[in-house]
């Protein structure tokens, strides 16, 4: 299963030249519908161009809901567009198990700690990150998850990234939970023009998420455009002591003209991974979709 994490397309326009273009509302035209008047040498004529939608998320929710229903397992999500400020979450403050996802929040913790400390991260450190993030490495997030202090350290961590709904499991990080709400805090940390970490510690983690291993590029993806960035971690794991069947789970960032999204869908109970990944990207899709109509297109 693979999907390139940059989607390339092409966008063609033309404008007659000479051609002044003045958008106005007026009555008379179809409702909810805005006309823009162009007007040239020879007078102008009256185009009607349909406005975008008003956001309605009694109505998002109930599809995300009617589509978890015909679903096995269960599911969350959480997604913000950081341009139109549109927020949007089914049970988005249920705890889900992490999988890889939390690699993420260990990386953020150990750079917390380097910040504090005042001395950058070893090469070592950097390959082990590096891994981690890109590849998924479970012995790269070992090293680092037990160079943090394992729980007390990622805990720590979350006391200043204001992750209230995320528990580190002693041992194994994997067996963690956390919820969306939590994921796209930490996702939107790393967007913000200030927190926590420096700019230049926010930049390294988003170039890891942006450049992981094209067979792990599936999930928050699933809801870009051709042309958009996408920067994501996913975590995947069959789950023994803490449910039934699969963990799969996406966290990123789908970055285009006229759009920022955040968004984290988490799945449990799945009987198969390739179950979870289907419903983690038609959720992320269906989501991302009705909040980039109802958001500016400019800008």
């Amino acid at each position: 299963m693979r999907r390139s994490l940059t989607v390339l397309g092409i966008a063609a326009g033309a404008v007659a030249a000479g051609t002044g273009i003045t958008w106005t509302m007026t009555h008379g035209h179809p409702p909810g519908a805005a006309h823009r008047v162009e007007r040239g040498s020879a007078g102008g004529r009256v185009v009607t161009v349909a406005k975008a939608p008003v956001f309605d998320p009694l109505r998002l929710r109930g599809n995300v809901l009617a589509y978890l229903r015909e679903r096995p397992g269960r599911a969350g999500v959480m997604a913000a567009d950081l341009r139109s400020g549109l927020t949007f979450g089914v049970n988005e403050t249920s705890q889900f198990v992490t999988a890889s996802v939390i690699k993420v929040d260990i990386l953020a913790a150990l750079l917390l700690q380097h910040q504090r400390q005042g001395v950058a991260m070893t090469g070592g450190e950097r390959a082990l990150a590096d891994r981690m993030i890109r590849q998924s490495d479970n012995s790269a997030a070992d090293a680092l998850y037990a160079g943090i202090g394992r729980d007390a350290g990622l805990q720590s961590a979350n006391a200043v990234l204001g992750l209230d709904h995320t528990e580190p499991y002693p041992v194994s990080w994997g067996s963690s939970w956390t919820s969306p709400a939590d994921q796209v805090r930490l996702v939107r940390t790393l967007t913000a023009g200030r927190g926590p970490l420096t700019p230049a510690n926010r930049r390294y983690v988003l170039r890891l998420m942006g450049s992981v291993t094209p067979e792990q590029a599936w999930g928050v993806s699933a809801a870009a455009r051709p042309g958009e960035r996408v920067a994501l971690k996913n975590g995947w794991v069959p789950l023994r002591y803490e449910g039934n069947g699969w963990a799969v789970n996406s966290i990123g960032r789908v970055t285009g003209p006229g759009h920022d999204f955040v968004v984290a869908v988490f799945s449990g109970d799945s009987p198969t991974m390739k179950a979870g990944v289907t419903t983690v990207e038609h959720v992320a899709a269906m989501v991302v979709s009705t909040l980039r109509e109802a958001g500016p297109q400019n800008g």
